[in-house]
C-alpha cells in the first residue's frame, strides 16, 4: 500500500513539474537558511561543554554597588586566589593574567637582531598558574603544567610552535622573547584549543614570571585594585554547592581586605556554562560574546521562515486540489477512503519535502563559507553532524504535517458528483477565510524579516562608515 502511495505520488509530481519545482525550491531555500541558523545556535551553545567537570567549574567574579547600580568585572583582587585557596581548601583555584598585544619575538639565533621574527598576538597569551591545568585539561604533545611553577618558561599550542619554529617538534628548549622585556624558555607544547571555547591557550608564560616582572605588567598584590585582565577559576567537587560557596562568599572581601565593609564589592561563582553569554562583564577571554536574546532571536527568526514556507507549500497545494478533483472523484467511486487519499497526499508531500531537503544541504554548503562574515563562527566549521542530521529530520517531519495536513483534508473532502462533473471550484472547496489569513501572514511575516534585514544592514554600515573625529588610517 505505502509503495503504491509514494508510485502515484511520484508520478503526480512529475505531471505537474512547474508546481513541484516551485514547491521543492521554496522550501529548499526556507530549509536551508534555518539550516544554517542552527549551526551557529549549535556552535554558540557547545562552548567549553566538552570540558570534563564542565558544571562544576566556575568564574570568580565581583560585583560592585554604585550610586547608579551595580557594576561587574570578571577580575578580583591579586591577593584574593591566595584567600580562596586558604577559606575553601575543598576546591582546586587557579588564576592567569591576561596580556594583550603583546609582541613575540623569534631569534635567528645571530648577534644581529635584524632578521628577528616578530609577531603580535592578540589574544591568548597570558601569564598561568600550573594549578590551571587541573581544572581545565590540556592534550600535552610535549612536556607537563609542573614547568609553569619555574619562572621564564613558557607553554605554547602545536600552531604557534609551528609558526614560530616551522615544525612543532623543534620548538622544544627553543627561546622566545616577549615584549622585548622577558627571555622564555619553550618548556611545554599543548594541542591547539577548540574553536568552540572561551579559552584560546596559545602562549602561556609561567605565573611567577608574571611577579617577577611586576614593574612592567602591572604585577599588584592589593586588595583595592582590582584589573580584568586578573581572572580566577574555581572546580567545585560534586558533592559541594556553589549556592553555599556565594552566601561565604558575600563576607569574603570585608574579611580580607580589612575595610570594614567600606568597600561595597563581593565576589561571587558564574558558572562556566553562564560565561559565554553573561553580557554583565563585557567580553570573554575569547574573542567573542552572545547574549541569550541573540540565540532566542535566532530561533525566533528560523521558526518564522519555517512557517513561511510551509505557508507557501499549503497555499500551492490547495489551488492544485482544484485541477485534481476528477481524479478524487473517481478513486472515491472506485472505493478509495477518505484515509487513503489523506496517506496519498501526505505522501506526495514526503516526496517534495524530503527533496526540498537535500536540495536545502546543496544551498547551505554552498552558501557555508560566507557564513563567517556575518556570524562569528570558524571557517572549518561543519555543517553536517548528528546535532544537524537530527535537525533536519525533525524539520522534514514538521513541515510534512504543517504542509500536508490541510490540503490533504481538502482533497480527501470532494464530493465524488461534483468531482466528476468537474464542478469543483476554489470557492466551493471551503477554507477561503484561512487561506486569506495565510497568505496575509506570510507577507507580514516577509515584510517583518525584509525590515529586519533592512535596519541591521543601515546599523553596520553606520557603524563601519561613521565620522570617528579622526583619521584612522594616519594612527
Amino acid at each position: 500500500m505505502l509503495k503504491s502511495y509514494f508510485k502515484i505520488a511520484w508520478r503526480n509530481i512529475a505531471r505537474h513539474k512547474g508546481y513541484a519545482a516551485i514547491n521543492i525550491s521554496g522550501l529548499a531555500v526556507g530549509i536551508a537558511a534555518c539550516l544554517l541558523i542552527f549551526v551557529v545556535i549549535q556552535f554558540e551553545l557547545s562552548f567549553d561543554t566538552f570540558r570534563p567537570n564542565y558544571k562544576n567549574i566556575y568564574h570568580v567574579v565581583s560585583q560592585q554597588k554604585r550610586e547608579y547600580g551595580f557594576s561587574y568585572s570578571p577580575g578580583i583582587p591579586v591577593p584574593s586566589t591566595d584567600a580562596l585557596r586558604l577559606d575553601f581548601p575543598q576546591a582546586k583555584v587557579a588564576a592567569i593574567n591576561l596580556s594583550y598585544g603583546s609582541q613575540i619575538t623569534v631569534s635567528n639565533g645571530l648577534s644581529s637582531s635584524v632578521n628577528d621574527k616578530k609577531f603580535t598576538e592578540d589574544m591568548g597569551v597570558m601569564f598561568m598558574e600550573p594549578q590551571f591545568f587541573e581544572i581545565f585539561k590540556a592534550d600535552w604533545l610535549a612536556g607537563d603544567a609542573s614547568v609553569l611553577k619555574q619562572p621564564e618558561m613558557v607553554v605554547i599550542d602545536k600552531s604557534h610552535a609551528i609558526k614560530y619554529f616551522g615544525d612543532w617538534k623543534n620548538a622544544m628548549g627553543k627561546s622566545l622573547k616577549m615584549d622585548n622585556e622577558i627571555n622564555l624558555k619553550v618548556a611545554g607544547i599543548i594541542e591547539d584549543a577548540k574553536a568552540n571555547t572561551d579559552f584560546p591557550l596559545k602562549v602561556l608564560v609561567s605565573f611567577v614570571t608574571w611577579k617577577k616582572h611586576g614593574n612592567a605588567y602591572n604585577y599588584n598584590y592589593d586588595w583595592h585594585s582590582t584589573s580584568s585582565n586578573y581572572q580566577t577559576f574555581m572546580l567545585l567537587p560534586p558533592t559541594e554547592s556553589a549556592d553555599r560557596i556565594n552566601a561565604q562568599l558575600k563576607n569574603f572581601h570585608h574579611k580580607h581586605s580589612g575595610d570594614k565593609g567600606q568597600t561595597k564589592k563581593i565576589e561571587f561563582l558564574q558558572p562556566l556554562a553562564d560565561m559565554h553569554f553573561d553580557t554583565r562583564f563585557g567580553n570573554t577571554i575569547g574573542d567573542h560574546i552572545t547574549s541569550k536574546a541573540t540565540i532566542r532571536t535566532l530561533i525566533f527568526i528560523a521558526v518564522l521562515i519555517i512557517i513561511m514556507a510551509s505557508i507557501n507549500f499549503i497555499n500551492l497545494s490547495t489551488a492544485q486540489s482544484v485541477g485534481r478533483s476528477k481524479e478524487v472523484g473517481i478513486r472515491k467511486v472506485l472505493g478509495s477512503s477518505r484515509r487513503q487519499l489523506i496517506g496519498q497526499v501526505i505522501g506526495e508531500t514526503a516526496i517534495i519535502v524530503a527533496s526540498a531537503v537535500i536540495l536545502s544541504v546543496v544551498i547551505a554548503k554552498t552558501l557555508l563559507p560566507y557564513l563567517k562574515n556575518i556570524a562569528s563562527v570558524p571557517d572549518d566549521i561543519s555543517l553536517l553532524s548528528m546535532g544537524s542530521v537530527l535537525f533536519l529530520v525533525t524539520v522534514m517531519i514538521v513541515v510534512i504535517l504543517l504542509s500536508g495536513i490541510y490540503p490533504a483534508l481538502v482533497v480527501s473532502g470532494f464530493k465524488p458528483v461534483l468531482a466528476l462533473k468537474n464542478k469543483i471550484t476554489a470557492a466551493s472547496i471551503g477554507g477561503v477565510p484561512l487561506r486569506r489569513a495565510l497568505v496575509v501572514a506570510q507577507f507580514a511575516i516577509s515584510q517583518l524579516l525584509i525590515i529586519g534585514t533592512i535596519i541591521a544592514v543601515k546599523q553596520m554600515n553606520f557603524v563601519n562608515e561613521a565620522d570617528l573625529g579622526f583619521n584612522k588610517e594616519a594612527i
